[in-house]
């Protein structure tokens, strides 16, 4: 081809340019003339890396603090992908199981990788250290991740994430607000003695509390579980079911759990000295065989529900089958 012969291809790209530019009432030339004159992307540009790496600011002078920022920015970052991921669910029109099923999977997978680079936090950091900037950081504390409270609330029936033992008393025609006054991570930090909100969940629920009632109400009708309910009895609904339960099993078993390894590495003290983290109590809120929360209980046989978690703690925190 000549030199100054335009590709064809190029020459059909720049008419459907024109066409969408025309649609808009604007003019491409313009368009091309800002090309002409900016500059070629970088890596470093386009995932604003400076800043990146400019977001880990440790309180002391210890070093695996961190380990710990750059962990728990790791993390939040995917529950980000994972309500990303969610949220396409909730906004497909005409949603198909097929649909389902592949972003299901996309999320198994993020969960996945958090679940397996946990050991970053159970083996990787010098316990003294730990025990020692982790003081500092209070009252601060993990607990207070809302991107994870909202995945909780997108995926279930708000009656599900209610405190176990209040559950009964509850329906799914239950207002919000009352259900939201029961729900069960409140019960993780409270005093041991007083039963008062710490610290933790104060500042927790001044700032996010009237989102996640919003969410709730928004996702009523259309979390996780919900459109799972709606969908028709296919084989590709059969495949979804093994996903779903594979995802409460990450979100419910395998991640609170993943903290309550490394809580006992840190921190296990009888409850009475715990100082905890963030102000949390942990040992009751962790495990999940005290909440029972189950994104999916009818996936679920009765046997299941009554030991959810049971086999996971033997095996992976007391090394026993």
């Amino acid at each position: 081809m000549n030199k100054s012969e335009i590709d064809p291809k190029i020459l059909d790209q720049i008419r459907k340019l024109e066409e969408k530019y025309e649609v808009m009432g604007q003019d491409l030339s313009s368009y091309l003339d800002g090309l002409l004159h900016s500059d070629y992307l970088t890596y470093w540009d386009y995932i604003h890396l400076d800043t990146l790496l400019s977001l880990q600011n440790p309180k002391t002078g210890l070093k695996d603090e961190m380990i710990f920022i750059a962990y728990h920015q790791h993390t939040e970052l995917f529950f980000k992908l994972i309500l990303w991921e969610i949220d396409q669910i909730i906004e497909q029109k005409n949603l198909q199981a097929t649909f389902f099923i592949a972003r299901m999977k996309r999320i198994n997978g993020y969960f996945q990788i958090l679940e397996n680079s946990f050991s970053v936090m159970v083996e990787g950091m010098d316990k003294q250290q730990f025990l020692k900037f982790r003081m500092s950081l209070l009252p601060a504390s993990g607990f207070q991740s809302a991107q994870y409270r909202m995945i909780e609330i997108s995926s279930t029936d708000m009656l599900n994430l209610v405190d176990q033992e209040s559950r009964k008393a509850f329906s799914n025609d239950t207002s919000i607000e009352e259900l939201m006054e029961k729900i069960y991570w409140r019960s993780g930090a409270t005093e041991l003695a007083s039963g008062k909100k710490t610290l933790t969940l104060q500042q927790f629920e001044d700032k996010y509390l009237k989102d996640f009632i919003n969410r709730a109400k928004s996702f009523k009708e259309v979390n996780l579980l919900q459109l799972f309910n709606k969908l028709g009895q296919s084989l590709e609904k059969m495949e979804l079911e093994k996903e779903l339960k594979v995802f409460d099993l990450y979100a419910n078993v395998k991640w609170p759990l993943a903290h309550y390894k490394s809580a006992v590495r840190y921190l296990q003290k009888d409850p009475e000295d715990i100082a905890a983290t963030g102000g949390t109590n942990w040992q009751k809120y962790l495990p999940p065989r005290f909440q029972k929360v189950i994104f999916f209980p009818e996936l679920w046989t009765k046997q299941e529900r009554d030991e959810w978690g049971k086999t996971w703690v033997l095996k992976e925190v007391f090394d026993r089958t």
